[in-house]
């Protein structure tokens, strides 16, 4: 079961330091940060098609390969166990949004387990579609070329969504959330 807190923090002296917790190991960053440069790379940088790109694209495959054994065997919150978003822990936590109740997970929130996974499998399609383009069987295929665009484009528009979120979470529970993701610590 994921950890929870509460939004309610007891009194602390402003001068006092904020305590730390362990969340995401390193496995983790550098799963998140290898897609988000790779990406970056990808979608704004590298030639399609040329050789670069095709690196990239296989690091990127690489990586989702590593993450997918470690969400099965590495630490409590990097394992799907830990966050699976099952359909009512996504709507009691829109709920508690629009009440203005919602609660603190130490790990993914249920929203953002189902944005990582929804990110994890275009991904997955992306470099799929990027080494069938490679194939003879399908050398020059523009249908393909489009699908493996078009998902690239569902990428970076899920990505933006994603770092709002990150942004507007950070604000809401006072916690920077992408320094967590550098750090691999949140507030206790």
């Amino acid at each position: 079961m994921t950890a929870i807190l509460s939004k309610k923090e007891g009194p602390r002296p402003s001068n006092a330091p904020r305590e730390t917790i362990k969340v995401w190991d390193p496995i983790v960053r550098l799963f998140h940060w290898t897609i988000v440069t790779a990406c970056t790379l990808n979608l704004f940088f590298l030639e399609e098609g040329k050789y670069w790109h095709r690196v990239t694209g296989y690091v990127v495959a690489a990586a989702i390969a590593l993450r997918i054994v470690w969400g099965f065997v590495g630490t409590k919150h990097a394992r799907f166990s830990d966050f699976f978003p099952t359909p009512t822990k996504v709507v009691c936590q829109i709920v508690d949004i629009l009440r203005g109740a919602e609660q603190r997970y130490i790990g993914h929130n249920p929203l953002a387990s189902v944005m990582m996974l929804c990110l994890m499998a275009l991904l997955i399609a992306t470099a799929l579609t990027g080494w069938m383009t490679t194939l003879d069987a399908f050398w020059g295929e523009k249908w393909l070329e489009r699908l493996h665009g078009t998902i690239a484009n569902g990428i970076m528009a899920l990505a933006f969504v994603h770092a709002g979120a990150a942004i507007l979470e950070s604000w809401r529970h006072k916690e920077n959330l992408v320094w967590s993701m550098v750090t691999g610590r949140k507030k206790a």
